[in-house]
């Protein structure tokens, strides 16, 4: 999707240049976190409910908890919010480093971003699980991988309704497949392994959960209203 930043402005302009490259990097990095800290779904549920999602359900402020707390459109609003962000991370990346696996500039600023998010700094470093901000990032880097673990993902939700299981299935068979795709062994491998790491230690109490069945599962059915509300 980049191709036409493959190797970015610092390699364009200072090619060689090890300190520009460190610069580069750490630009990317800084300003990749600070759109990732950006958590919607704190956004959202403050300024249209005054309320903060974190302190209902699982404690996250991911897309999930969200449609578990207040339905499918804040949920939606939320998923799309945290993968714009995200997007936008990455094309920092290319811009400065370009995507390529050497400098991996579009995988830097994914994962900041998805640090960012898991970790916000302006909302006391709790925030959400970094599923949908690594969907994009993966989504707008290796597009027919991201393709590929949505069709993992939904076929695990749809055969288990655990979204959990199916988010931690994705992250763990991310890196592999990348490797495999791209058959080489650069810093955007390393960065995929990291993320996926990340998320599975993330979803640690879901996991927990997963083994002594008390996870929450999802419902694809409206809820019926018992004979009371029906009469009412």
């Amino acid at each position: 999707m980049f191709e036409f930043l493959e190797y970015g402005l610092c390699n364009k302009f200072f090619p060689g240049s090890t300190m520009h490259i460190v610069i580069s990097v750490f630009a990317v990095f800084i300003i990749g976190y600070l759109l990732g800290s950006l958590n919607f779904g704190v956004i959202i549920s403050k300024i249209v409910y005054h309320d903060d999602v974190r302190k209902h359900g699982s404690g996250g402020a991911g897309a999930t908890n969200m449609l578990r707390t207040y339905g499918k459109i804040p949920a939606a609003l939320t998923f799309l919010g945290d993968g714009v962000k995200s997007a936008l991370a990455v094309l920092i990346g290319a811009i400065f480093l370009g995507h390529n696996p050497m400098y991996a500039g579009t995988y830097i600023g994914g994962m900041a971003s998805v640090i960012g998010h898991a970790y916000p700094l302006y909302y006391k470093f709790k925030g959400g699980k970094g599923v949908a901000s690594t969907f994009f990032m993966v989504l707008c880097t290796e597009p027919l991988i991201a393709l590929i673990c949505f069709v993992m993902f939904a076929a695990i939700v749809f055969g288990t309704k655990y979204i959990s299981l199916g988010s931690i299935m994705c992250a763990m068979i991310y890196p592999l497949i990348l490797y495999r795709m791209t058959g080489v062994p650069g810093m955007h491998v390393l960065i995929a392994i990291f993320l996926a790491l990340l998320i599975v230690y993330l979803h640690r109490e879901n996991i927990m959960r997963l083994i002594n069945g008390k996870e929450n599962k999802i419902s694809f059915k409206k809820k019926k209203k018992d004979n009371g509300e029906e009469n009412k």
